[in-house]
């Protein structure tokens, strides 16, 4: 199947080629977004303050727990629509596309009720540092109540991407970034909404780059219009749906877990830093960019030809694709450890000393080994491509058991030195797993197909 103008097989052609240009303007999305969301935290840091910037970055692993379920059960719900498309099996890839669509909408309602109703517990486990309690609470209760946009927009961009198109998800992203800026400046500096302001302009975006796709898939993509002859409720697809998206979701949730041990276990230290962990954590996001559009593209890639039978070109792309994130992680990391205090100085004020050099030790900790998220997400997502969600979720869990042991054991002890450490431990436990298990699977998907 060659595809149409909004539409791109990829089982034929290099390997290397059709991932990297497809990866391309996801990781210019990630971008766009990272840099909205480092633009949200220098003008959070510039014109509220530090104590402000920390309230906004207190929940940074609360939001990732709860909106990466959402994020990682739609991009598992777009598994079976890519492989489904490889195949060229355009009825049965309605069927899951209707099915995802429902899927979503629960999940959107289920999850918003329940964060919203919890919120204030959430930052209360959190361990937030009294002086900057209120402003927390308020952030992340108005990100929660705007999951429903996070979930609109993450889903019809996953629908996108598993028929080969990045490019219109990315152009919608890019779009509302803008807008985002423009928003964030106008509600805190001339509305003077302080933190809520930040938390209105993020899902303001959300919501406006969800419309866009949503938009563009009814008007130029007919291949994911479902004709109401085709919407039926469907035990079997849904269940496949259900096994391929939770246990994804699952996988980025149990992930954030350790992350929230470590966090909690940051912000009793003090706002100081709780405000340095948020400036180098958004850095450490920014730079993480091109791992996550490799991946994604790569999923992609990966669940096509698996669909098409074509094991071989799975190996090839897995391989070409984990030189080049290796390469670029070692460049990524020695940015980090030379450049970490100036780049933390975008977010703090020069007078925010403590803050800085707290920012810039953590950055240099990390430095060191940020290498290995190039093996830990090639080989997470082709399990994931290739229907082991399951056994993809369990790297999560290892991720979730060493962040938290070390969070536990390690900071009453160390205090911040053992916080910089945290991550690394989590990413050599997760990273031989996957390996191991990785290989394994890949295996048994060729003994099956030949």
């Amino acid at each position: 199947m060659a595809g149409n103008r909004t539409t791109k097989s990829m089982t034929e052609g290099s390997p290397v080629r059709l991932i990297m240009t497809f990866m391309v303007p996801m990781l210019l999305g990630n971008l766009f977004q990272q840099a909205y969301n480092m633009a949200d935290g220098i003008i959070v840091g510039q014109l509220l303050g530090a104590n402000a910037l920390a309230a906004v970055g207190s929940s940074t692993s609360v939001q990732f727990l709860t909106l990466g379920l959402c994020i990682g059960s739609c991009a598992g719900f777009a598994i079976p629509i890519a492989q489904s498309f490889g195949a060229g099996d355009l009825p049965r890839m309605r069927r899951f596309v209707y099915h995802a669509a429902l899927l979503s909408a629960a999940l959107a309602a289920i999850m918003t009720l329940l964060t919203a109703l919890l919120c204030r517990q959430i930052v209360t486990i959190m361990q937030t540092p009294k002086d900057i309690f209120d402003d927390a609470y308020i952030y992340l209760l108005i990100i929660f109540l705007g999951i429903p946009f996070t979930i609109l927009y993450n889903m019809t961009a996953s629908l996108l991407r598993a028929v080969g198109n990045s490019r219109a998800p990315f152009l919608f992203l890019a779009l509302s970034t803008f807008l985002n800026v423009f928003l964030d400046l106008f509600c805190i500096a001339v509305l003077h909404l302080g933190c809520a302001g930040a938390a209105l302009a993020t899902i303001a975006s959300q919501a406006l780059s969800g419309l866009f796709c949503l938009i563009y898939i009814a008007m130029k993509v007919p291949e994911l219009k479902v004709p109401k002859s085709e919407r039926s409720l469907d035990a079997k697809t849904a269940g496949t749906l259900i096994s391929m998206g939770i246990p994804m979701g699952l996988q980025y949730s149990i992930t954030a877990i350790g992350s929230m041990v470590m966090q909690s276990a940051n912000n009793s230290l003090g706002s100081v830093y709780v405000s340095g962990f948020t400036a180098g954590t958004k850095l450490k996001q920014l730079l993480m960019c091109p791992y996550d559009a490799m991946a994604t593209a790569l999923a992609t890639f990966v669940g096509q030809n698996y669909g098409a039978g074509k094991m071989d070109r799975v190996v090839r792309g897995k391989n070409e694709v984990l030189v080049i994130s290796i390469t670029y992680g070692a460049l990524a990391g020695l940015l980090m450890i030379f450049a970490g205090r100036f780049m933390s100085g975008w977010f703090l004020s020069s007078g925010d000393v403590q803050a800085l050099d707290a920012a810039a030790r953590y950055l240099f900790c990390e430095g060191f080994l940020f290498w290995l998220l190039g093996p830990l997400n090639v080989y997470r997502n082709v399990m994931q491509a290739l229907g082991f969600s399951g056994r993809a979720v369990l790297s999560g869990a290892i991720e979730m058991v060493a962040r938290s042991l070390v969070a536990l054991i390690f900071v009453p002890l160390f205090g911040y030195a053992a916080i910089c450490w945290t991550d690394q431990s989590a990413w050599i436990s997760a990273t031989t797993y996957v390996f191991l298990m990785g290989t394994a699977v890949i295996r048994k998907r060729e003994r099956e197909i030949a």
